[in-house]
């Protein structure tokens, strides 16, 4: 008798730490569940309050007035204002790693550009963040090739005539570029080993003050982005001898490619994207791509960024994440075969 009150205890015992243990169980489903649909609700609400927008770039250059047209149009579209933040210095570098550092909870998003996250991946070995890994990537926003152009008192009026100037006065010429490792000194080095001339590399601050010192005589030359450089082309203050990407552009209709002027193989195109800190929230990720293809499609979108040399070209987070891996690629290979280096 005694033997089966200890059996049915045992049993009642045992039955009922399965039953506790299956509390424990929903209990812990249940605290799970409210977290993710606390989590989806926080990001169904996104934006609530004003986002953060990192350029890397000085106010007023090319990148950053890009990144002020895309901001204006999602703040129309997603009701929060899309609040520039210029972090210039070290080619894009510092405006960069703030981003890759902001908290990933969707109110800080950053302009990434050609130079950002693939030329200097290929050029700096101790770059302090990133470009693939750091990074939730968004969209696309356009592409734009740079344009050679030149003061108009130097006197080639053709890439052929510039290459016999620069071959006859070696590093006489100075071209602007927007400091080592942007996309603007890769254009200038590969176009001095393809035509087998020497020049000499002038950092600026922006491109908007290297257009400047070219009109005004101060430095012969430089791979501009269209932007700045379109009104002083049509105003005569600057010569335009070729364009950078692989094909010709409808702004100037009668400005050859470089490759059409005799350098095989040159192509060098910026590209300007939406990125956000790695670990960003995928649904607000989304839901920012959509705005993006919105506002991308938007006829005063198109037209005020065409204004500015850049083709629309929205994609989606995947598209854009190889895109940067390919990219990087590129450059490392092209800086290894053609012996281009960070500093001039």
């Amino acid at each position: 008798m005694h033997i089966m009150r200890g059996q049915n205890l045992g049993t009642l015992r045992r039955q009922c730490g399965r039953v506790l243990i299956c509390l424990i169980g929903l209990a812990l489903i249940l605290i799970a569940n409210t977290a993710s649909a606390l989590a989806q609700g926080n990001d169904a609400k996104w934006p609530d309050r004003p986002v953060r927008f990192i350029v890397p770039f000085p106010a007023g250059s090319a990148s950053d007035i890009v990144a002020r047209i895309v901001a204006q149009k999602l703040g129309a579209q997603l009701g929060q204002q899309f609040v520039i933040d210029n972090r210039s210095g070290a080619s894009g570098d510092i405006g960069t790693e703030a981003v890759a550092r902001a908290a990933p909870d969707g109110y800080t998003i950053g302009l990434a550009t050609s130079s950002t996250h693939a030329v200097a991946a290929s050029f700096n070995p101790k770059l302090s963040y990133n470009p693939v890994t750091d990074f939730a990537p968004v969209s696309m926003i356009g592409t734009s090739p740079y344009v050679l152009a030149i003061y108009p008192g130097v006197p080639a009026q053709s890439v052929t005539e510039l290459i016999a100037l620069a071959k006859a006065k070696p590093r006489a010429l100075n071209y602007a570029s927007v400091g080592p490792a942007s996309l603007a000194h890769v254009a200038g080095a590969l176009f001095s080993h393809l035509a087998g001339v020497e020049l000499t590399e002038v950092p600026y601050r922006s491109s908007s003050q290297a257009v400047l010192d070219v009109t005004e005589g101060r430095i012969e030359m430089q791979f501009g982005t269209l932007g700045p450089t379109l009104g002083q082309i049509r105003d005569g203050k600057l010569r335009a001898l070729a364009l950078t990407g692989a094909k010709r552009i409808d702004s100037l209709p009668d400005v050859p490619t470089l490759q059409e002027a005799g350098l095989a193989g040159y192509e060098v195109v910026l590209w300007m994207a939406v990125v956000m800190p790695a670990a960003s929230p995928p649904a607000i990720v989304a839901r920012l791509n959509r705005a993006m293809r919105d506002a991308l499609a938007a006829t005063d979108v198109v037209v005020a960024l065409k204004a500015q040399g850049v083709e629309p070209d929205p994609t989606t987070p995947d598209a854009l994440r190889e895109r940067i891996r390919v990219e990087i690629t590129k450059w490392r290979s092209l800086a290894a075969s053609a012996g281009l280096k960070a500093e001039p």
